[in-house]
């Protein structure tokens, strides 16, 4: 089946938008040896159009094994993961390539730019993969670095560095960003500027955000807050009021 682009016609639960990401049961098991390590634990989980999402909790609780399996870089062991109206559980990988390469951009604690390359220049090796790219220069401009179009990484600041990954993320349009520690690497300052460019390219692009964090304060920006430890979600808290990145105190 086709991975289709509109809009799922099934709602998997109550809320203003459809569901992106419906998770039905999902296990992950690593096995090393005779040791079997559990990383998920038989979650039910949606995801909806639009919202930002920060997921908590420890090292080892299964935030970045979740985060895998949503953006397809990883599968479950058991249960079924829905993309709109697609199970992508047992799909093929070239199924899993396109749709990662069509539908979600990731952003990483490191930035990995290339350094030989200017910010726009490494922003356009997506763009010239991409099935409806926007200009490179409209992508950083939306992250507000269009006054740093030729710089090379060496000649930035860290903060502007994964500004540039953002922009690279979402320069191809897609409609799920998936962030591991995006501000794992900076200082307070700097890391509410990231935090800025992302709630901006959420609520500009409708791009469905799911932010991974250690950081709890980062939760007030929050459309939802889902908290795990051991594989398990123990609690989802929605925010009435979500606060701007520039209110947030950690």
């Amino acid at each position: 089946m086709p991975l289709h682009s509109q809009s799922a016609s099934v709602h998997f639960a109550s809320q203003s938008c459809p569901a992106i990401f419906h998770i039905e049961g999902v296990t992950k098991v690593y096995r090393m040896g005779d040791i079997e390590v559990h990383a998920l634990r038989s979650l039910d989980l949606d995801f909806y159009e639009r919202e930002f999402v920060v997921l908590l909790g420890p090292s080892g609780s299964g935030k970045s094994t979740l985060l895998n399996i949503l953006g397809g870089l990883d599968v479950p062991s058991s249960g079924h993961l829905y993309f709109r109206n697609q199970d992508l559980t047992y799909a093929s990988d070239a199924i899993l390539t396109r749709f990662r390469r069509d539908y979600v951009g990731f952003i990483f604690q490191f930035y990995n730019l290339i350094p030989s390359l200017t910010a726009r220049e490494n922003v356009a090796l997506v763009t010239e993969i991409a099935r409806r790219p926007m200009k490179p220069e409209q992508a950083l401009e939306l992250v507000g670095l269009h006054d740093r179009l030729d710089h090379f990484p060496a000649q930035m600041s860290g903060g502007e560095q994964q500004r540039v990954a953002i922009a690279r993320a979402i320069a191809k349009r897609p409609e799920v960003l998936l962030c591991d520690e995006p501000t794992g690497a900076l200082d307070y300052q700097t890391g509410k500027l990231v935090l800025e460019a992302l709630a901006q390219v959420n609520r500009e692009l409708g791009t469905t955000t799911a932010v991974i964090t250690h950081n709890a304060g980062i939760a007030g920006m929050a459309d939802r807050v889902i908290t795990m430890r051991s594989g398990e979600i123990i609690n989802i808290q929605s925010n009435e009021h979500k606060l701007a990145p520039s209110q947030l105190e950690w």
